[in-house]
């Protein structure tokens, strides 16, 4: 299908490359500002709700869902360093 488009387009080599880059712009274009705005009420890409046990988006207290920082590292927490990018070697036992 390509060829027969490049074969149609007048004008030799430079005619074939604006005419190639004009065609491409028209599917953009068509695409951007006729399919594109068609389509969105179909995908639900800003339909999310974010509810707590109650069902009730952005409900409930917070309160007593905090974490107080304990001494000891637990399981989750990552044993380097996240404010700086130098952290030490780490020694081999050969």
């Amino acid at each position: 299908m390509y060829a027969w488009i490049w074969r149609k387009l007048p004008f030799g080599l430079v005619g074939k490359l604006i005419g190639s880059l004009l065609l491409t712009a028209a599917a953009v274009a068509l695409l951007w500002f006729v399919v594109f705005p068609w389509a969105e009420p179909l995908l639900p890409f800003f339909d999310s709700q974010v509810t707590d046990d109650s069902g009730v988006p952005g409900g409930g207290d917070i309160g007593g869902q905090l974490t107080v920082p304990s001494e000891s590292p637990g399981e989750e927490e990552i044993p380097y360093s996240t404010e700086s990018n130098n952290a030490p070697p780490s020694t081999r036992n050969r």
